[in-house]
């Protein structure tokens, strides 16, 4: 009888055991109504911490002529439409006119919260990268737009000065040959300071020039392209005439004795001097500077303070909280 030889056969496998679901997955649905909610977080806290100013300045406005501040809102809301002019202009691809000035709406309340305009390139950057433009062309769409605009504004600043040359005076507000020999020396430095880096330190060097070389390139392409030129230096040089005419609308809606052409100057010279200061929105040094400037230009101070803040109210107070919204609402639905 021949004998069955068994076979070893291999154990089996045993089936996987159910798992908790993905820690990521749990994460990123949060991270989304957290990003939602943070803008709104931030606007009531700076809002607890600011509150004098805001009641005070919505006090002055009550007792302001309507009109003008009606003219203050139209010019107020053309400010964003020129910002998104700034933001196509500086950037090949097309973007949808829209969600774009959607964008730049919300980007003005992130702006409020963070120094230097961080918040709104930041809103910007995640913008064009949802809407599939790569990393190095956006950034260099952010530099190219941060360098047009205070070349823009110096070009305003010398039209306006040509343009009106015994209307408006200076003499308190040129700063002394110390002054402008420090400011040079201090770019001087940072120029100095920043070339040495670059030739020291390898590890910035490759993607400095690359972001140099895509930056060139772009702003090459885009200005052979009439449209972006005037979106890009039309935007730039409307938008410190659509801020001075704000200003100057809710200056007469208080009674400002100055005409439109020095306030305006009044905030570029102001703007040109503090505008380095990185304070949120440039809240706090520029509106300092302002109500000096438009005092040595013969305003009461009082009614310049008054105008200050009234503007304050309506450019920054007034959209916070709908912005933060939109900026919220553009977050949920994944435009940024």
């Amino acid at each position: 009888m021949s004998q069955l030889r068994l076979e070893t056969l291999p154990a089996p496998t045993p089936a996987p055991l159910p798992t908790a679901p993905r820690r990521s997955s749990t994460t990123a649905r949060l991270v989304r109504p957290a990003l939602a909610l943070f803008p709104l977080l931030l606007v009531g806290g700076w809002a607890l911490v600011d509150r004098r100013a805001a009641y005070e300045g919505a006090a002055r406005l009550a007792s302001a002529d309507p009109w003008w501040l009606l003219v203050a809102f139209v010019c107020t809301c053309l400010t964003w439409v020129a910002a998104a002019c700034v933001r196509q202009g500086a950037l090949p691809e097309r973007l949808p006119p829209g969600l774009l000035v959607a964008s730049q709406f919300a980007a003005g309340a992130a702006n409020q919260v963070l120094p230097a305009g961080i918040g709104a390139h930041a809103v910007t950057l995640r913008f064009l990268q949802r809407r599939g433009i790569p990393l190095p062309r956006a950034t260099a769409s952010l530099a190219l737009y941060s360098l047009v605009k205070p070349v823009a504004k110096t070009v305003v600043l010398l039209v306006f000065l040509v343009a009106f040359p015994d209307v408006l005076r200076l003499g308190a507000l040129v700063p002394d040959d110390r002054t402008l020999l420090f400011a040079a020396g201090g770019a001087l430095l940072a120029l100095a300071a920043t070339a040495v880096t670059l030739v020291t330190v390898r590890a910035l060097r490759r993607p400095v020039l690359g972001f140099l070389r895509t930056a060139l390139t772009d702003a090459r392409e885009l200005h052979t392209r009439p449209g972006r030129v005037l979106a890009l230096w039309g935007g730039a040089a409307a938008t410190p005439l659509l801020q001075g005419s704000v200003i100057a609308t809710v200056g007469f809606s208080l009674g400002l004795p100055l005409s439109w052409a020095q306030v305006i100057l009044a905030l570029l010279v102001a703007g040109t001097a503090v505008g380095a200061v990185p304070a949120p929105g440039g809240i706090g040094p520029v509106d300092a500077a302002l109500v000096f400037t438009m005092a040595a230009f013969g305003a009461p101070v009082a009614t310049a303070t008054a105008t200050v803040i009234g503007y304050r109210v309506l450019t920054v107070w007034l959209p916070l909280l709908p912005g933060a919204l939109v900026l919220s609402a553009l977050v949920h639905r994944k435009v940024l």
